[in-house]
């Protein structure tokens, strides 16, 4: 009995979505290593700052005073079209494009060997 998914492909889109979902207020801690390693790790607001963490290198950390830490605010991740809109303006995007199909097109028309 074939039991799989009709119309779905997968791996070609994610169930999941962060849609609806409220982060928690986050504030960030540095931890200092002996061998000079300095880690930032956010942790939720309310979660209870453990003095001690592990280093990339193996080594345990120390968190350093967060007597002035506040809490930082939750951003959304980024889509791929903000970040291209950071960059480029639309006429730019526009120009590109333009280009890239002029390009294509005279590849096309070029015969075959």
């Amino acid at each position: 009995m074939d039991r799989s998914l009709r119309g779905m492909g997968i791996g070609l889109r994610s169930m999941e979505s962060d849609d609806g979902v409220e982060f928690a207020e986050r504030v960030h801690v540095v931890y200092d290593c002996p061998s000079g390693h300095s880690l930032v790790v956010p942790l939720s607001i309310e979660a209870e700052v453990p003095m001690v963490w592990n280093c990339r290198c193996g080594v345990e950390a120390y968190a350093r005073d967060r007597g002035d830490a506040e809490p930082t605010e939750v951003r959304r991740p980024r889509s791929h079209w903000e970040m291209v809109l950071e960059r480029r303006t639309i006429e730019e995007l526009e120009a590109l494009l333009a280009e890239r199909l002029d390009l294509l097109r005279a590849r096309r028309l070029q015969p075959v060997h």
